[in-house]
């Protein structure tokens, strides 16, 4: 069996009009700056029971302090240690971010964090090398992990292949630009709308668009997905993903 659960990147509506709609949310603000526990504690009992948060994973693992986003969220390193930040150095300084991250989202009752690098972040052997001992360590912490590569490792399938065989981490795509280089028991599919860039935030999905990526969706649960994420980010995603939603029941997908 294949469950298809569908929700956005973030709460694009009041969070109980959202609880009325969907029965999963990736949470944003985590990637910014981690919300305080009585915060987190709060979103978790607003929440239904059967409601499936997943988090991203704080900037602080990703992100180098010169990112804007660091400047955005007020963060501000340790001095004389600028360069043991982000990137997914295997750094002390990177794993207790990391321990924070798992912190936040055991308290949302989370099982899976989604680690987005930065363009910054492309493919060299160093990098390669960081990626493999980051998500063997981080793995150790309990959660499954999701990866969205962003840059040139879209250009080294085989790096991506590397590191998702030893580390056990889900390569996460965006659908509807390209195929996962592994499928594995879970999928995860962020969607941040089409056009010649890698994001576009702004694009609304058309009745076509859905409909691929309906297809698209069958094909991973024909592959040996029994579990697929599928998350909408952009403007319109609130919309997007109940009309996604629809169609997918209609060509007899198991839709949560």
């Amino acid at each position: 069996m294949c469950i298809v659960k569908v929700g956005c990147c973030g709460f694009p509506v009041a969070r109980a009009r959202y609880f009325e709609q969907f029965r999963l949310v990736e949470v944003q603000q985590t990637f910014y700056k981690l919300p305080t526990r009585e915060t987190l504690e709060r979103w978790r009992r607003e929440a239904p029971q059967d409601f499936e948060y997943t988090v991203k994973a704080w900037q602080v693992v990703t992100h180098p302090p010169s990112s804007p986003t660091w400047r955005k969220a007020g963060l501000k390193p340790e001095p004389g240690k600028e360069d043991r930040y982000g990137l997914l150095r295997p750094t002390p300084e990177n794993f207790e971010a990391w321990k924070k991250t798992v912190e936040a989202a055991d308290i949302l009752n989370a099982r899976i964090i989604v680690v987005q690098t930065p363009p910054s972040f492309g493919y060299s052997e160093e990098n390669l090398r960081n990626a493999l001992e980051f998500f063997r360590e981080a793995a150790k912490y309990g959660k499954t992990i999701g990866w969205e590569p962003r840059g040139t490792w879209h250009e080294h399938p085989e790096a991506i292949r590397r590191i998702v065989e030893e580390t056990g981490v889900i390569h996460v795509v965006d659908l509807l630009r390209r195929w996962p280089v592994v499928v594995g028991r879970i999928a995860y599919v962020r969607l941040h709308g089409l056009g010649g860039r890698e994001v576009n935030y702004r694009y609304k999905y058309t009745d076509q668009d859905l409909e691929e990526l309906v297809a698209r969706v069958k094909k991973l649960c024909s592959e040996g997905a029994e579990e697929v994420y599928v998350l909408f980010n952009n403007v319109y995603m609130f919309d997007d993903a109940r009309r996604f939603r629809e169609k997918a029941r209609n060509a007899g997908l198991d839709v949560s």
